[in-house]
């Protein structure tokens, strides 16, 4: 979700940098990410290789950005440098822009195909490469009634190649969050989770233990707080909740892409990354986190 500028300015000069509240989750690192090209910002998705040195980012203005991670003896992320960058386009092979351009989540494929998830006009498309023309895999009648500016948030793709979306906002009549999945080329509603206290989705990922993570946002007059929970899939749904992380107003930037993975020890990795929305006031920032198994 784009904040407006004037909303975002007023969140990040009243932000307090208090500390993260008790959790299962253990703080690693926080990596402010900087350089001077215009492409670098909007960072609402993420996907990290399996050993954690490269990754695929995507900004809410087309941009994909391919980068190689560093990272010192303790494995915390100490430099981010881009290998390549690229467009996003449409199915007529045309650069995207106005409503339709607003793209926010991101999953890969065992193929390496990129899928994406965009707010304004709700889809889901596949990229078979960088470069290429989209192949949407939209299901009009599923999606009809998301908000413009607050749908398709977060994206997340199973070892079977299952793509997962789920709204920012949009609840069903009993105020849960609805999981749309594709099978057999077809979206439904798989299942629904709920929604609790005023965090909402912005990222979600299926990590290596095959949990479904999600990434939540609440905006407030202190600035941003961040929780991540999970859930175990089952042929029924999602099922045995866990609340990993909450943090407190301002610990962190404006985090919106989650992705976990495991470190060269075998432990449990949440990397984050911010949406800065363009601003100076705000940053890119990469935040990574411990997580139990």
């Amino acid at each position: 979700m784009r904040l407006g500028p004037a909303l975002a300015i007023i969140l990040l000069l009243l932000a307090a940098c208090d500390p993260t509240e008790a959790g299962k989750a253990r703080f690693l690192s926080a990596h402010d990410w900087q350089r001077p090209e215009a492409w670098l910002g909007g960072f609402s998705g993420l996907q990290l290789s399996p050993d954690g040195l490269s990754a695929t980012m995507l900004s809410d203005r087309t941009m994909v950005v391919e980068v190689l991670l560093t990272r010192d003896a303790e494995g915390r992320i100490e430099g981010v440098e881009p290998l390549s960058h690229w467009h996003l386009l449409s199915s007529r092979g045309r650069p995207l822009s106005g409503p339709i351009a607003d793209s926010e989540g991101l999953a890969i494929g065992r193929d390496g195909a990129i899928y994406i998830s965009f707010e304004g006009v709700h889809r889901v498309a596949r990229y078979a490469r960088p470069g290429a023309r989209a192949t949407v895999l939209n299901a009009p009648q599923v999606f009809r009634g998301l908000k413009g500016n607050r749908s398709l948030e977060a994206l997340a793709i199973d070892a079977a190649g299952r793509l997962y979306t789920l709204p920012e906002d949009g609840r069903d009549a009993q105020g849960r969050i609805p999981v749309y999945r594709r099978d057999a080329h077809r979206w439904r509603v798989a299942f629904t989770l709920p929604a609790r206290g005023r965090f909402k989705p912005v990222g979600a990922d299926i990590g290596p233990d095959g949990r479904l993570y999600v990434l939540e946002r609440a905006v407030g007059i202190l600035g941003f707080r961040s929780r991540l929970r999970r859930w175990t899939l089952t042929e029924a749904g999602a099922e045995q909740e866990e609340t990993l992380l909450t943090t407190a107003a301002g610990t962190h930037d404006n985090l919106e892409g989650v992705s976990v993975w495991r470190d060269a020890g075998g432990g449990l990795r949440a990397t984050m990354i911010s949406d800065d929305n363009f601003l100076s006031l705000q940053r890119t920032e990469l935040v990574e986190y411990s997580l139990p198994d």
